[in-house]
């Protein structure tokens, strides 16, 4: 296992320390009064570092997808299967893995890259109960804030893969449909995997968010979904682009 390299809240090794620059970068001093660390002013500027420190790892990494999935699944259960060859998968394309860090799916879409030399992004998260970064991780981005850490999984993917998960994994899928409904990113690929799992949630949107008016029968085809990690992977990465970050 080859040495980490820690810079600020970005851990990297193996391939991803190979990409991290060494470049010296400024840092925010904060105010020799103690009770500004708790002014808004003071929080902006940690909001600001959260996104500085998350573009200047990310921008490096080439093609990405980011994977979402519950962090409660089981290394036996086949969704984690499943996703360690989503992971190998996309790795064996050319593409860096993006997950949110955790245990249970993310960790699996994390070992499927790290274990054929792939790129494996964590983007963690502060939590009242915090749980460790997955082993297959080999660059660490740590964030105390949702939506700068959402920020990065939108910005550096060329394709969202969706596994079965808990409301976490639903405010992605869902942010991620919203943004391309309102044309606030360039549509790209959302794979939902395993059919048997989303088909409540595909019925109950179009009979009562289309059967209402509430969207539009178009709106279904925003995402795809899939029953085999091969699938997943040709549909996440069909339409590739050349390298670099999609633009909001």
């Amino acid at each position: 296992m080859s040495p980490n390299h820690r810079r600020g809240r970005i851990t990297a090794r193996g391939p991803a320390r190979e990409r991290m620059s060494y470049a010296d970068r400024g840092l925010l001093e904060p105010s020799a009064d103690p009770g500004f660390v708790h002014t808004d002013p003071w929080r902006a500027l940690r909001i600001l570092g959260e996104f500085v420190d998350g573009f200047d790892a990310l921008a490096r990494i080439g093609l990405a997808v980011s994977v979402f999935g519950s962090a409660r699944t089981d290394v036996g259960h086949p969704d984690y299967r499943a996703a360690v060859e989503v992971g190998r998968g996309l790795a064996e394309r050319g593409y860096a893995v993006i997950t949110g860090g955790g245990p249970g799916l993310m960790a699996g879409a994390n070992r499927g890259a790290a274990e054929v030399g792939g790129i494996s992004v964590g983007c963690t998260i502060e939590l009242p109960h915090e749980q460790a970064v997955n082993e297959w991780v080999n660059l660490t981005i740590d964030f105390r804030y949702f939506f700068a850490r959402k920020t990065m999984f939108v910005k550096y993917a060329e394709a969202f893969i969706v596994f079965p998960g808990g409301f976490g994994t639903l405010d992605e899928l869902f942010e991620s449909l919203v943004l391309i409904q309102t044309e606030k990113v360039k549509r790209f690929p959302v794979v939902l995997y395993r059919a048997e799992f989303w088909e409540g949630l595909v019925d109950w949107l179009r009979a009562r968010a289309v059967g209402e008016g509430l969207i539009e029968e178009d709106d279904l085809t925003l995402f795809q979904v899939a029953d085999t990690p091969e699938e997943v992977c040709e549909l996440a990465t069909r339409d590739r682009r050349g390298p670099g970050p999609r633009q909001p």
